[in-house]
Formats: C-alpha cells, structure tokens, sequence
C-alpha cells in the first residue's frame, strides 16, 4: 500500500515538475514588442449604400477653403453656385449620381466569360481529335438503318414495342 501512495506522489511530483518546466520554457525566451502601426479609427470612403461618410474627404484645408468655411456659416443666399460646389467638394469626394454611374466593368465580365467558354471548346476540340477514338461503325446511317431493317424481319416487340409501329403491309412506318 505505501507503494502504491509513493507512485501516486511521484507522478504527480513528475507532473508538477513538467509544468513548470514547460512554463518556464515558454517564458524564458526574450519578449517581442510588436509595434502598433498608427491608423486612424475613421477614413473617408464613398459609397452608393452609405453616402455619407463619417469623416471630411479633405481633412486639410487651404487658407482659401478656410474662408469658404467661414463664409459658409453665414447666409447661404449669399455664396455663389461655385462657391456652393466647392464646399460640397470639400466633403464629399462624388456626387451621388456620380457613385451610381455605370463603369465599364461590365466589358471585363464579358471578356472573361468569352475567354472561358473559348478556352473550354479548345479544350472539348482537342479532346475530341486527340483523345477520343474513333466513333464505332455502328454509328453510321447505313449500319442503323441494316439494324432497323434486322429488327422488322425478326418482328422484335410486335405488340407494344418496335415492329408493333411498322405496318408490314404497306412496307412504311404506321401514323
């Protein structure tokens, strides 16, 4: 029995001492510091689903644009087209009408499925040249139309099935 507790205990020790082995295995190695790229939280992004972005698209104004922000604050009645479009422009980079206008991302689109498809019967033509054999002469139209014939003079399915469509009298098929 008291061998039994001294395994018992000198496994465990053996335990004890593997973790902390282990521990100390993966602390002792030098720290690596990562270091944090700085990226604002917040950038401008135009976009058809959200067209009001949370930041200015210009963060950095000009003395001119300054003016303009000031003059903004003021009457509206007061600022010219020009004026109003260039305060627009300072925080949105698009109009909306600009976000939805169409691209000519389609003419890519159709490009690749064109080029696929081509590449995909090049493919099937040389499979077909150089892969397959060739078809068997049981394929033919005279060797189908000697087999149709075979099949009436042996008279094979003459109630339900093929020579039951073919009237014998008139040598042609029945309508």
């Amino acid at each position: 029995m008291l061998t039994l507790q001294s395994l018992r205990v000198g496994a465990g020790l053996r335990r004890g001492l593997l973790a902390a082995a282990s521990v100390r295995a993966a602390h002792s190695h030098e720290a690596v510091v990562s270091q944090q790229v700085d990226v604002p939280g917040e950038n401008y992004f135009d976009h058809r689903i959200f067209p009001l972005p949370d930041v200015p698209f210009q963060k950095e104004l000009t003395a001119e644009q300054k003016a303009l922000k000031e003059k903004e604050k003021g009457s509206w009645k007061q600022l010219s087209n020009e004026e109003k479009a260039a305060i627009y422009r300072m925080k949105f980079n698009q109009t909306y009408t600009e976000m939805n206008k169409r691209g000519n991302e389609w003419k890519t689109v159709l490009g690749g499925i064109f080029t696929f498809v081509g590449f995909t019967a090049l493919i099937v033509w040389w499979q077909r040249v150089y892969v397959y054999p060739p078809k068997p002469h049981t394929l033919s139209d005279d060797w189908k139309a000697m087999q149709t014939k075979r099949m009436l003079d042996m008279r094979v399915g003459p109630i339900q099935g093929f020579s039951s469509k073919w009237d014998y009298e008139k040598n042609e098929w029945k309508k």
